[in-house]
């Protein structure tokens, strides 16, 4: 697929849009003698604490870049999206911001503190049993009530607002030897190592997925964008129905590597990040640390390595229940086949045993 990604330029001027709307997210670097036992005392890590934005996740950016570049009759008819609730939470926020209104298609596995963030920001909720339901019931307003449609991890509008997420990071911390991003859909790692690569091409890009919600590995070994299977994760903010043609190429282009981890990895990051950061994170923003102590451990080793928290929209009893549940020690995954795909005209993309 030919494509031109946004270079730094339009991504600078994107964030000089976004400003007024977002917070700048903090950078902290974790120093604590449990991770320093899990990874060893030599590898550096920056935190990107993206879940103290505005709406509790990264996806405020795509959403306001989505609605600063529509015109006024477009608002007038207002926006419809799909999504397990952070994207509809940022879609409800762009909304009242652009002074339009939203109408959100969730998952019916949506988890409540979400819905309740969407209701406060004013959104219009509609619940659908299915990812192929929602996006189908959303088409629907958008042919019969003329709304827009603000996909939740496709296309440049979300490359340019995740990607100034890593103009951000960038400026923050500096250069780094690797970054690890969770991946869903793909729009994060599509805009955060698009602009990334540019700013800093050495830097190693790892994605991370649940076992139970691999549409991009499988799309990868593929070659093409593919629907999921079954979603069968505690990280449901990753459970993207299908990869996209725009997001899925920028991922093949950047990665160098991507990784798997399981549920109990997940709910070990989760209770590693409260004892150590008193940070409460929802299961998707936990993976990045899951993989870094889990199967990047040893390549990671010695390193500056940034990674993403990406959000904490959980409610109290269900973030409590995946502490209670975590393992007390990590129990490696069993190895996957080697992961090989174009990147690009040129390149091969680097040959990895899952594990």
């Amino acid at each position: 697929m030919q494509l031109t990604a946004p270079d730094i330029g339009e991504i600078g001027r994107t964030a000089s849009d976004l400003r007024p709307d977002i917070v700048e997210t903090p950078v902290i670097t974790w120093r604590g003698g449990e991770l320093a036992e899990l990874v060893g005392d030599t590898t550096r890590v920056a935190l990107k604490l993206e879940l103290l934005q505005v709406t509790g996740s990264f996806k405020a950016r795509g959403a306001l870049t989505a609605l600063h570049a529509m015109d006024a009759d477009e608002l007038r008819r207002g926006v419809t999206t799909v999504s397990s609730g952070n994207h509809a939470i940022a879609t409800a926020y762009a909304a009242r911001k652009r002074g339009t209104s939203a109408k959100v298609v969730v998952l019916n596995s949506a988890n409540p503190a979400r819905l309740e963030r969407c209701r406060r920001f004013g959104a219009e909720i509609v619940v659908a049993g299915s990812g192929q339901e929602a996006f189908e019931r959303a088409q629907h307003f958008v042919l019969a009530e003329g709304r827009t449609l603000i996909h939740p991890y496709e296309g440049r509008h979300v490359v340019l607002g995740t990607g100034t997420l890593g103009l951000e990071f960038h400026r923050q911390s500096g250069e780094l030897d690797a970054l690890v991003i969770p991946i869903g859909g793909g729009g994060l790692c599509a805009g955060l190592s698009n602009a990334l690569k540019q700013l800093q091409p050495d830097c190693q890009v790892y994605g991370v997925e649940p076992v139970g919600a691999d549409v991009m590995y499988r799309s990868l070994l593929a070659g093409t964008a593919l629907a999921s299977r079954p979603i069968a994760t505690i990280a449901d903010s990753l459970g993207a129905p299908f990869t996209c043609p725009f997001t899925f190429e920028l991922c093949r282009r950047n990665l160098d590597h991507l990784v798997l981890v399981d549920d109990d990895q997940i709910r070990f990051a989760m209770a590693l990040i409260f004892r150590e950061l008193k940070l409460a994170v929802e299961p998707a923003a936990a993976v990045a640390t899951a993989a870094l102590i889990g199967p990047l451990r040893h390549r990671l080793s010695g390193k500056r390595v940034g990674i993403i928290l990406c959000g904490s929209n959980i409610d109290p009893r269900t973030y409590a229940d995946h502490l209670f549940t975590a393992p007390a020690a990590l129990t490696p995954l069993a190895p996957r086949p080697g992961l090989a795909a174009c990147r690009d005209a040129h390149h091969q993309f680097v040959q990895d045993t899952l594990a």
